[in-house]
């Protein structure tokens, strides 16, 4: 390949993962505008709180599920048919629900529109797609395009406080759709290119004795259908736990006592030290030590945190157990698709990350509906967040067996 020839293909790779990052950044927003909401239209309407923690567990389910049918359409044509149908149905789920009066409205608007052809189209697709375009450094690439979401934690809770405060939540729902429609339908346009050709990879295990075994002796493998299934397992015990404070946090910190101003703050810092350990933590870790042990200490630094957010009630320590959360948290998902290339067929890549994906989001719809359920029956997220960080025991238990029947295998049997 000549130099001109080089720099160009470099230009390329680099604006794709430019595009996946605000793509993932602008479609994010989504979810977080119901958690901002959430008070306000429960009091517009009178309803529980159960009913907008549902709508937002609807649009990580339906994510999930419709991310299924998005790796297959990435494995199959690319990323454009998700890209452009995610950019059209996020803007006008969002414009929808400027209108929005009952709530069938709200779950179809949510769980359709929103989740099963609009959130499918952002996690899974973006990070199994940018791991396409590079050869080297796929856990820095994925880490980058992961802290997008998290980052949209830190840019839209504020904003959307902002303009709730001035114009009211209807307003701001439509002029998002808008500013939605406008940005990522030209993101698509670049998403829709196609990487370069890679020579193929015999199997998961040959690519894990390569490039990302990093150097070490040769791992053990497990059979696909028991990796793929114990990921998927493990996935619902962290993001049930991870979903309770993304979805409630803002309303935790208000019934308090604390002003709504300070709620937005404490959830974009969460988001904020997500977003960095998801762009610096999973880059380092995942690349020096693999995608298990990585989501191991991530999670176990969520699981620890939450645990203690059930305790706290004095605002700076708030802060602070946030913050750390944040940093666990933030580390977790992105570990999946490193995950995955690690050990499954990577050709595969693609529905088999939409697959775990799909738990995951089972998980958060569970830990969000759950948190308003529990918060109905006694009045306080206390039980709520405790129930979470035993979910996340569960993840933990899984990740170490993984990693157990995963380790090198001894150098006196690969010697034979």
């Amino acid at each position: 390949m000549s130099n001109l020839s080089f720099e160009r293909a470099v230009r390329k790779r680099n604006g794709v993962l430019a595009a996946s990052l605000l793509f993932m950044i602008i479609g994010t927003g989504s979810i977080y505008f119901v958690v901002v909401a959430l008070k306000l239209i429960s009091a517009e309407f009178q309803w529980p709180r159960t009913i907008p923690s549902i709508a937002y567990a609807l649009q990580y389910l339906g994510g999930g599920f419709g991310g299924i049918l998005m790796g297959y359409c990435l494995d199959r044509v690319g990323m454009g048919i998700p890209a452009f149908l995610g950019a059209i149905m996020i803007g006008v789920g969002a414009v929808f629900t400027s209108y929005m009066s009952s709530e069938w409205e709200l779950y179809f608007i949510y769980g359709i529109m929103m989740g099963f052809l609009g959130r499918s189209t952002i996690f899974s697709p973006l990070m199994a797609n940018i791991m396409r375009w590079f050869d080297h450094n796929k856990s820095f690439a994925v880490g980058i395009v992961g802290s997008g979401g998290a980052f949209a934690g830190v840019l839209w809770p504020p904003v959307f406080q902002i303009f709730f405060e001035t114009i009211g939540w209807r307003e701001t729902a439509f002029w998002y759709g808008i500013f939605v429609l406008l940005t990522l339908l030209p993101l698509a346009l670049v998403l829709c290119q196609r990487p370069p050709s890679v020579a193929p990879v015999a199997s998961a295990s040959a690519a894990a004795s390569s490039e990302l075994n990093r150097g070490t002796a040769p791992r053990r493998s497990l059979p696909p259908l028991t990796m793929q299934a114990s990921l998927c397992i493990a996935s619902v015990g962290c993001c049930v736990a991870m979903s309770l404070p993304l979805a409630h946090l803002f309303s935790h910190v208000n019934d308090l006592g604390y002003e709504m101003a300070r709620g937005a703050e404490i959830l974009s810092l969460t988001l904020a030290a997500g977003s960095l350990s998801s762009l610096i933590g999973v880059g380092y870790l995942g690349k020096r030590y693999g995608g298990l042990v990585t989501i191991l200490v991530f999670s176990s630094v969520q699981a620890l945190f939450l645990a203690m957010l059930a305790f706290v009630d004095i605002l700076s320590g708030i802060y602070i157990v946030a913050m750390m959360f944040g940093f666990g948290y933030g580390g977790v998902l992105p570990c999946y698709p490193i995950i995955v290339r690690e050990h499954l067929p990577p050709a595969e890549a693609g529905r088999r990350t939409a697959t775990v994906i799909l738990f995951a989001g089972g998980g958060m719809a569970v830990g969000s509906w759950l948190g308003g359920a529990i918060f109905d029956m006694l009045g306080s997220y206390t039980m709520a967040f405790l129930i979470g960080a035993g979910f996340n025991g569960g993840n933990l238990a899984i990740i170490t067996m993984l990693i157990l029947k995963t380790r090198p295998v001894p150098s006196r049997l690969s010697a034979r």
